[in-house]
């Protein structure tokens, strides 16, 4: 059996009962970074082999998941933090899974794009997730052109070494819509920040840049609403 398994994004107090009880059953659990994933497994007093199983060995890694499981093993498919699969390692090994009919299940947990999306005060109905943004301006702007029509509310992560930039041309492609800013959610010292665009580019020139940002962008069709 195959499970993919959510783990905290900060809060160590947001494991669930089942995440605690699927890794201390299963046979090996399979860590994007073993050493951070061993930290985890400690606070808990749980003790398993582990296995490397990120972006840069995700075919060979994934085969030999398959290996196991083939052999009657039971994995354990854990990110560095959050949601295995959403812009961490776990579509493929969902896919190579399914192609071999062998039993997957999930077990849920934190997801920095949902809270970000809930705490924001923008719609909640319909959205669009679109990951990490490209890192060199041409493409990123290119990627906002191709939403720029799109009414539904747009979620991105990304680095706070590029946070500026991203909010620059997010401002000269899509406008100075609204918009918010997740920073070190779950954590102590979490912060949301509201504004425009272009406020909240101001923000963070006079702010320290930390921990990975969770941006979410009115969509067109709110912004209109707005207007009116």
């Amino acid at each position: 059996m195959l499970y993919l398994v959510a783990t905290p994004i900060g809060n160590l107090g947001d494991m669930t009962l089942r995440a605690l009880e699927t890794l201390k059953q299963v046979d090996v659990v399979a860590s994007e970074d073993t050493r951070r994933t061993g930290l985890l497994l400690k606070h808990f007093d749980i003790k398993k082999q582990q296995m490397s199983f990120h972006e840069h060995n995700e075919d060979r890694a994934g085969a030999a998941i398959v290996k196991l499981i083939q052999e009657g093993k039971s994995v354990a498919v854990v990110t560095d933090s959050g949601t295995p699969g959403i812009s961490d390692p776990g579509f493929s090994i969902v896919r190579r899974a399914i192609q071999e009919q062998i039993p997957l299940t999930m077990i849920p947990g934190p997801s920095a794009l949902i809270i970000a999306l809930v705490l924001s005060g923008l719609p909640v109905h319909s959205f669009t997730f679109c990951g990490f943004a490209p890192r060199r301006p041409a493409a990123r702007q290119k990627l906002f052109a191709a939403e720029r029509a799109s009414r539904h509310t747009l979620i991105f992560y990304e680095s706070p070494y590029r946070i500026e930039d991203f909010l620059a041309d997010a401002l000269t492609v899509l406008g100075d819509r609204r918009a918010a800013l997740a920073i070190e959610l779950t954590k102590m010292f979490e912060t949301m920040l509201r504004g425009t665009l272009s406020e909240l580019g101001q923000e963070v020139k006079i702010s320290k840049p930390r921990g990975e940002y969770t941006v979410v962008i009115a969509g067109a069709e709110e912004e209109r609403r707005q207007e009116t």
